[in-house]
């Protein structure tokens, strides 16, 4: 790839002028070596400025007979955008031939969910007899009942909860501030642990206002939340990779399933856009289809 002058030049512009890491600007150059692969597969020397939008398209559809996935493709089209908006830049291209290129569609990936068995499983395998079983049990009906993103989880306060009235205040991404409704179970675990076990704690100094604790007394960390929920899995040999977001991911699914609005959904899930949301509807069809499967007659 040194062969090409015009590569050593795009990797010093890269350096010195956007300032990128040593690992982006490989990443940018593997992109580019994408192509000058494909152009060596036609027999036909690399010259920016005589490629088309033509011969462009034509390496996409190349990318995607050799069976790159379409998050590769649209990461090589946006290293081969920004290589092209640079010869741009520099005046060594009149035009820019990857100006209409598209990255391709990516089919969007619904998220695994666990079902109340599963949760409650889960729950139970807990030792509420240990301090930090009673605190795991209380971030256990916490992130189930409330649809809570592990950040979310792990910064909530005491000033936040609202107790009497059943609601909690959730400062999430963007530092939008929301209020979700939080469940008797939840309600019950949350006071046992605060009342009965955070209490008793010897809490450091800045940390007096968090809800979940370690042992050394301050805020605990998203690691530990991944980390004990992975082992309650393996403990109770549920098949399924789960995480904290599993938990989100559930609360909305049964939600929609019990045929909650979904624009109440996206509102205590905190989603900025309906579409994000959305994505859970398409769960429940699988959940109809299911049901249709296993219980009509005709199928």
């Amino acid at each position: 790839m040194i062969n090409y002058p015009v590569a050593t030049s795009f990797k010093n512009y890269l350096i010195l002028e956007r300032g990128l890491s040593k690992n982006s600007v490989e990443a940018y150059l593997n992109d580019l070596r994408k192509l000058f692969e494909y152009y060596d597969t036609l027999g036909k020397p690399f010259m920016p400025a005589s490629i088309t939008n033509h011969e462009l398209f034509s390496f996409v559809s190349w990318m995607a007979e050799l069976g790159m996935l379409p998050n590769t493709q649209s990461r090589v089209i946006s290293g081969i955008k920004s290589f092209f908006g640079f010869l741009m830049l520099e005046d060594m291209i009149a035009l820019d031939p990857s100006a209409d290129l598209e990255s391709p569609r990516m089919d969007r990936k619904l998220p695994d969910v666990i079902n109340l068995t599963e949760i409650n499983a889960l729950a139970n395998a807990i030792d509420a007899s240990k301090p930090e079983g009673m605190r795991n049990k209380a971030i256990i009906e916490v992130l189930y009942g409330c649809g809570l993103r592990v950040t979310e989880l792990v910064t909530l306060r005491i000033s936040d909860l609202n107790m009497e009235h059943e609601y909690i205040r959730v400062t999430g991404k963007g530092n939008k501030e929301r209020i979700i409704p939080i469940g008797e179970t939840a309600v019950k675990y949350l006071e046992i642990y605060l009342n009965e076990v955070r209490v008793h704690q010897n809490i450091k100094k800045g940390n007096e206002d968090y809800i979940f604790l370690n042992r050394l007394g301050t805020r605990l960390s998203r690691i530990s939340v991944f980390t004990f929920i992975k082992g309650l899995a393996a403990q109770t040999g549920l098949q399924k990779s789960i995480s904290p977001h599993t938990f989100r991911h559930s609360f909305a699914t049964h939600l929609i399933e019990g045929g909650a609005d979904l624009r109440a959904v996206q509102e205590m899930l905190g989603h900025s856009s309906i579409t994000t949301t959305e994505i859970y509807t398409h769960l429940d069809r699988d959940y109809l289809k299911g049901i249709i499967t296993s219980y009509h007659p005709r199928t």
